[in-house]
């Protein structure tokens, strides 16, 4: 009943929080479609341009219940525009007012996307809760409270810039780390054998990192799409790379704890040596599958802009140098972190067994 309580009125909530914003907001009522005009480049890539008149009404601020008219141009490609549909929310900004029937006129400046984004959160929330259950409702509050305390840390960073952002991010790492499996796994053996796992796993492939960058000067790495800010794109750089190695080596952590003390709980009496045996064994089993992971989820993101270069001619070496030069320094990094925890999991693992069984 909370639950559904909370999902109506989240609902009702965003569908009506108009008020709370200072930009005005516009919601379409009508769309016609003016004009249609085909391009070609100077690649010969094909595109439509298609001029869209909107008819929409205003709903906070001083004008709110008024008219407003804005002229939409949109391409089939839809990189850096939309074709609107009727019942859209857009950010608007005012321009002028039609003599004849006072009506406004402006143009676009945003979408309001907050209905959307509520409903992939809770559409995320439900398949935690159907799959996972006590321990998915635990993992969504662990990930709510990982965000807030990430974006906590960067506000402290950007308000202290004379502050490591790597002993920032190293001790929120530690935070981050107790939480999540204390909340997931709750208090005893095999969550502190993840936790432990998990850092010095975490810590190690970022000194590994460090001194390879070190060693190679960082030749190889185009910083291009971080030297838009006024820090040390390097520090950033392997702040995100410590963060992003850091669920990596947390999952690799958690699966050798809970299936070492899965093998003693069926078996109290086994062997040390089989346990070694069977963790090494689980361990080969989730490194390859691992690893890829890390390499499609930080590649992907750059697939757009791999598309985009290539279509305007740039060579495939020069175009996978430029974007994909740090994403693979990231799923290297955490691939050393996911192989150098496999046994550091299974041995503490086997650490808290023995020391389990000795007070058995």
């Amino acid at each position: 009943m909370i639950i559904a309580i909370c999902f109506i009125s989240t609902f009702l909530f965003v569908h009506n929080n108009h008020f709370l914003y200072e930009r005005p907001i516009a919601v379409v009522i009508d769309t016609s479609l003016e004009d249609k005009t085909e391009t070609i480049d100077q690649f010969n890539n094909n595109d439509v341009i298609s001029t869209q008149e909107l008819i929409a009404k205003i709903k906070n601020g001083e004008d709110k219940g008024k008219i407003i008219h804005i002229v939409n141009k949109f391409s089939t490609s839809k990189l850096y525009d939309h074709e609107f549909q009727v019942g859209n929310q857009l950010f608007v900004s005012i321009e002028g007012m039609i003599a004849e029937t006072e009506e406004l006129t402006g143009t676009i400046v945003d979408v309001k996307r907050d209905k959307y984004l509520l409903l992939v959160a809770w559409i995320f929330f439900f398949v935690l809760l159907i799959v996972g259950k006590k321990q998915g409702l635990f993992s969504m509050i662990s990930l709510l409270i990982n965000a807030v305390l990430l974006t906590y840390a960067l506000h402290v960073y950007i308000n202290h810039s004379n502050w490591s952002l790597l002993l920032i991010i190293s001790v929120s790492v530690v935070i981050f780390t107790v939480i999540s499996l204390l909340l997931v796994n709750g208090l005893n053996e095999k969550t502190y054998a993840a936790i432990i796992a998990t850092l010095i796993g975490t810590f190690l492939s970022l000194l590994i990192t460090c001194f390879a960058l070190s060693v190679t000067s960082g030749q190889g790495l185009r910083y291009e799409e971080l030297q838009f800010i006024t820090r040390s794109y390097q520090t950033v750089f392997l702040a995100g790379l410590f963060i992003g190695s850091l669920g990596a080596v947390m999952d690799v952590a958690i699966t050798m704890s809970s299936s070492i003390f899965g093998l003693y709980e069926k078996d109290h009496n086994i062997s040390v040596k089989s346990l070694i045996h069977s963790g090494l064994e689980i361990g080969r089993d989730i490194m390859g599958t691992m690893t890829n992971i890390l390499f499609f989820a930080y590649v992907s993101g750059s697939i757009p802009i791999i598309i985009l270069y290539l279509m305007n001619m740039s060579s495939l070496g020069f175009t996978l140098s430029i974007n994909l030069s740090l994403e693979l320094a990231r799923a290297l990094a955490g691939g050393i972190g996911i192989v150098i925890t496999i046994p550091i999991g299974l041995y503490t693992a086997i650490y808290f067994v023995k020391r389990k069984r000795a007070n058995s």
